[in-house]
C-alpha cells in the first residue's frame, strides 16, 4: 500500500529502493533512480519501510514518473 510523502520520515530515510515496471524499457536506470528519489514528493507511489536504522524509501516507478524525470 502506497504512503503519502512524509517530511518526518524523509528525515529518517537511510536507504532508497526503486521498483521498476516490467513493461517499460529503461536505458539509464541510475540517473532516473536518482531523479525519482530527489523529487520523491512528486512520485505516484511511495512507501516507507521501517528498518533498524530508520526508513527505506521505496518508489514504485510508473511510466508517467519515468517520463516526467527523463
Amino acid at each position: 500500500m502506497a504512503d503519502k510523502y512524509d517530511v518526518y520520515r524523509e528525515a529518517l530515510v537511510m536507504e532508497e529502493d526503486t521498483v521498476w515496471p516490467e513493461d517499460v524499457e529503461i536505458a539509464n536506470k541510475a540517473i532516473i533512480h536518482r531523479a525519482l528519489h530527489d523529487g520523491a514528493e512528486d512520485c505516484a507511489s511511495i512507501e516507507y519501510v521501517r528498518t533498524h536504522t530508520g526508513f527505506c524509501r521505496r518508489i514504485t516507478a510508473s511510466a508517467e514518473d519515468i517520463q516526467r524525470v527523463s
